[in-house]
Formats: C-alpha cells, structure tokens, sequence
C-alpha cells in the first residue's frame, strides 16, 4: 500500500469520525427544532418523523399565551441578565485600571484575592449570600439576583479587563497626562476605545452565566412570577410542560435565541478580544 493510499484512508477515517461527531452534537438541536413545530400527535406517533408533515406554530402561541407565565420569566432573565452584564463591565473596567496604572497598598493581596475567589465552586456562596440576603431584604428581587450574578462574574471580567489594560503601552498615559489629562478622560479617552474587544468579551460572558445560571434565582427567589427562564422551564417541566413536549420545546427555542442573536451581533469584538487575551496570556 503506497503512502498517497494510506494518507487516503487516513483521511476518510478521520472526515467519517468527524460527521459522526457532528451528527451526535448537532442532532439533539435540530429534534428539538422539528418538535417545536409538530402537532400533539406527530409528538406521540410511534412513527418515527424527521420532519413535521404539518408544521405549525401553535407552540409557540400557547407557550407565549399559555397558563405558564414563560413570557415573564423570559422577561426576568433579560432584565438581569443585562443588568449584570452592564455593572460587570463597569466594575471589570475600574478595578482593571486600578490594578493596572495605579499605585496602592494591599494591591498585591486584593489581586489575590480575586485569583482565590475562582478556585471555589459558586454554589458554595449559596448559603452566605442568602443569609446576606435576607438580612438586607433583596431576597426575590432582581436587584439580589443582579448582585449574586456579578459576584461570580465580576473576578473573572477584572482578570480579563486587567491583561488588555497591561497590554496598552504606558507611552500612551504620559503623553495623554502631559497633554493634561486627568485619571477619567484617561481611561474615558485613551484607554476604552482600545479595549473594546475586551468589554465585548466580558460583556458577553457576563450576559452568558447570568442568562444559564439556575442554582442562584432557585434558591434566591421563592415567588412564581421572579422567577428567571432556567428556573421556570424547571418547574414548568414538573408542571403543565410534563406532556407538552412541543410547548417545551418553544420554550427551550425562545430561551436559546438572545444568547445566539448576541454572539452573532458581537462576534467580531468578541473573537479579536478572545484572540488577544489568548495572546496577551
């Protein structure tokens, strides 16, 4: 068997595992698809339907309509969801170009800090923050779910923010001050446009863990009507949706849509940004 023969196999080989691969990521994606759009009885036919006979867009309409109230859970998670992602970003960005430009005690330990933060699962702050939370009454508010949200984003976005912001070279400050600059118009004027694939990616990734986060508003939020999509998907799943697979299925569609729509609005900011971390690191 000659080398070209070989290199040919091994190539087919390899295009083969990978369409397996992509048929086994991508198939539950499009069943969840064709099912959203089926009838009642193209759902529990026992002939197996790769494609709705009589698509209709009647779960969509009782998902949107129906006795669960999904639009308001959709709602929420767009309300706190953007509501993290802007006070991530404002925090991330401040406290980056602290770490990164200015001079201060206990910097050292504060980066630390931050660092030390990540190498605890999130679910352990669970049992503080509700007990911070009921003692400051932002149980069931989105405001408490807002701050819960950012206190595991906010670290990461700051580590981020921090490597674009050293990244920037200081020539850019002193000239920016002898022309008489002061600390705000810096990073207002000089500094932000620059970092602007960076805001994008933590902005993203802020709006992102917000939006698929389901153990917070579960524990933080007790009220039918506060819940976020995640947790109302859950109980409507325990509920109304256990034989309603194709109002499930809308539901799980709709609450795919903004992180989708999102990446594709943002996606050129945010693949330069990931790309220059990547870089930076």
């Amino acid at each position: 068997m000659t080398g070209r023969s070989v290199w040919s196999v091994g190539a087919a080989v390899r295009v083969v595992l990978l369409a397996v691969g992509l048929v086994w990521t991508l198939f539950p994606v499009y069943w969840m698809l064709v099912t959203a759009f089926k009838t009642t009885l193209e759902i529990f036919s026992l002939r197996l339907q790769l494609v709705p006979a009589h698509p209709t867009l009647e779960n969509f309409v009782e998902m949107w309509t129906g006795v669960v109230p999904v639009r308001t859970f959709f709602a929420n998670s767009v309300v706190t969801s953007s509501l993290t992602c802007v006070l991530t970003i404002a925090v991330s960005v401040l406290a980056a170009f602290a770490f990164s430009r200015l001079k201060f005690r206990f910097k050292q330990p504060l980066q630390l800090s931050l660092l030390l933060a990540q190498m605890f699962p999130f679910i352990v702050l669970l049992i503080p923050l509700y007990l911070i939370f009921l003692k400051s009454h932002l149980l069931n508010t989105n405001q408490g779910l807002v701050l819960a949200f950012a206190s595991t984003a906010i670290p990461v976005g700051v580590w981020f923010m921090k490597g674009f912001m050293d990244s920037v070279p200081l020539e850019l400050d002193e000239a920016a001050r002898i022309d008489g600059c002061s600390e705000i118009r810096l990073l207002r004027d000089v500094l932000l446009p620059l970092l602007l694939p960076g805001i994008v990616a933590v902005g993203v990734f802020a709006f992102l863990d917000a939006w698929n986060n389901l153990f917070f508003p579960l524990v933080l939020v007790t009220r039918p009507e506060g819940r976020t999509l995640p947790v109302g998907l859950l109980y409507a799943l325990d509920s109304r949706y256990r034989e309603d697979w194709g109002g499930l299925m809308a539901a799980s569609i709709l609450s795919s849509l903004p992180p989708i729509l999102g990446f594709v609005a943002v996606q050129r900011w945010l693949i330069s940004g990931l790309l220059a971390g990547a870089m930076k690191g």
